[in-house]
């Protein structure tokens, strides 16, 4: 219950930060999970990140060729992306990018 209760509070701050409605949310997770493609973990580069519970994140971003992060989170990333070629974002910068 603990996590479900932490899970809610973490998505409201990312809501209030990006200014977005719960319907926001929801048109944008559909549209994510209609273009999502898994990703096959064949090397674990870990420890990188100060957050272990981020390592995931970084190793999907490898074996998927992702070109970037996006993220609010840039203490716990640092450098690292950058080590594979991968840029960080925030989610401003990438909805930026992605307009052009």
């Amino acid at each position: 219950m603990a996590f479900e209760y932490e899970a809610s509070c973490m998505l409201a701050e990312h809501r209030l930060a990006a200014n977005a409605s719960a319907h926001d949310v929801q048109n944008l997770m559909t549209v994510i999970f209609g273009v999502v493609v898994p990703v096959e973990v064949h090397y674990q580069w870990r420890p990188l990140l100060s957050d272990p519970g981020d390592e995931m994140v970084i190793e999907a971003a490898v074996n998927g060729r992702a070109d970037a992060i996006v993220t609010f989170n840039f203490a716990d990333f640092k450098l690292a992306p950058q080590r594979f070629g991968i840029k960080l974002w925030k989610p401003g910068e990438a909805l930026r990018e992605i307009r052009k």
